[in-house]
């Protein structure tokens, strides 16, 4: 049967991005070169431990509208399978440090490509071979040195309980069983914002009698972000201390105020022997709302940013919400993309560490363009429930000149100062 040259033709140009059809189906046939395939990079991405999904790309593009990269930049996982295709080494390119692990695209994938197995396997070769981005490089180093990618001391790690006059109980001091084990992580211990959302979540727990204590200065972090930007192996020994750590006391469930640490505790530790009933402090604190007595009623517009490893990688899109509607004069106001379709807010998979190396590659940060979409709702408070968040969103607010029209505020903020 002859060869319809036509066809070919057509079929391989509905996959080249920037080139229009030829009349001339003779000469485009004979210059192959404008459609050769180098699947040496395609072939060692799929043969990878969690890289396999990428070939299943059939470019159909609905990857595209949702990456949020892509609105800000030039990304998206379809783009990534035609560079591969087509012979970029993914090993050493940018574009391998650019996704943020949000899921947004696995969500519309209708042939189910995991970017999610995909960029963690790949990093973790560049990792191998060296090829880290230099900031990204220096979280590693802080992590692995301090056990906090903050490079803060170890030792400080529950100095935060003193900063705040917070009431604290640490197990290793109580000697007991406690209900409810909070574990921390390293930007509600370190960072000022963390610091200060912490001290409230720690006012709320008192006031309403939960039996709690936390691991001070035993906890190191659980290294989600850091496994997901491709240390595998500061991510399992840190999950080890951790894990041997918690093996020391007595508690029923583990409450997280990092989505991060949800993720890892629930989703990766169980893998390492540690299984454990995890709980972000939303999922909680919302069905006990009615405990607390509320002395003043805040008159806030708020709206508020759900966090990608809180919705969709570990599905609680309500509690946030039926927490701030429960707060007198709070009035939720949605942006247009929420719950599954949210944005993102750049600090996930390693983002957090990574926006120096990101400003050569968007025309704007992640939150910049969150923290827009939040202005554009009226609201005057855009409401977090992620460490990163805060600082993330309060960095954007004054870079996008809009210091005086919107502040960021922790959940659990918003509840104490309702509290009084």
């Amino acid at each position: 049967m002859p060869v319809d040259k036509t066809q070919i033709i057509e079929k391989e140009l509905a996959v080249v991005d920037g080139i229009e059809l030829s009349a001339d189906w003779n000469r485009m046939f004979e210059q192959r070169t404008l459609f050769d395939y180098d699947l040496q990079y395609m072939d060692r991405i799929t043969d990878l431990d969690g890289g396999e999904s990428l070939g299943w790309c059939y470019q159909c593009a609905q990857c595209i509208p949702v990456c949020p990269v892509n609105t800000v930049g030039d990304y998206g996982p379809r783009k990534i399978f035609r560079k591969a295709q087509t012979g970029t080494n993914l090993f050493e390119h940018p574009d391998l440090w650019q996704c943020t692990t949000c899921a947004n695209c696995l969500r519309v994938c209708p042939k189910e490509v995991n970017m999610i197995d995909i960029m963690p396997a790949v990093r973790e070769e560049a990792v191998m071979e060296g090829y880290v981005p230099d900031e990204l490089q220096e979280a590693f180093e802080n992590t692995f040195e301090y056990g906090n990618p903050l490079g803060e001391s170890p030792r400080k790690r529950a100095a935060w309980i003193q900063e705040t006059g917070a009431t604290v109980p640490v197990m290793k001091d109580i000697g007991r069983a406690v209900d409810i084990l909070w574990f921390v992580e390293c930007y509600p211990a370190y960072h000022p914002r963390g610091k200060e959302a912490s001290a409230a979540l720690a006012r709320v727990l008192g006031t309403l009698g939960v039996d709690f204590g936390v691991l001070g200065t035993e906890e190191k972090c659980t290294c989600d972000s850091q496994r997901l930007a491709g240390e595998k192996g500061l991510f399992e020994e840190f999950a080890e201390a951790n894990i041997k750590t918690l093996g020391k006391y007595s508690f029923n469930t583990i409450l997280v105020t990092d989505p991060h640490a949800l993720n890892a505790l629930r989703k990766e530790y169980p893998a390492m022997g540690g299984e454990y009933d995890v709980v972000h402090y939303t999922t909680y604190l919302a069905p006990r709302m009615q405990e607390l007595k509320f002395t003043r009623k805040l008159d806030y517009r708020v709206t508020f940013h759900d966090p990608c490893y809180l919705g969709r990688h570990n599905g609680e899109y309500e509690a946030p919400r039926q927490m701030l509607a429960a707060i007198p004069g709070v009035e939720v106001t949605e942006m247009q993309r929420c719950r599954e379709n949210s944005f993102c807010c750049g600090g996930g998979g390693g983002g957090m560490w990574l926006d120096g190396f990101m400003s050569d590659h968007v025309k704007e940060r992640l939150s910049e363009q969150r923290v827009k979409e939040a202005v554009e709702t009226g609201a005057d408070v855009l409401a977090v429930c992620c460490p990163y968040e805060v600082s993330r969103f309060t960095d954007a607010v004054k870079s996008t000149g809009n210091e005086g029209k919107l502040v960021v505020r922790d959940i659990i903020e918003l509840v104490t100062e309702a509290m009084g």
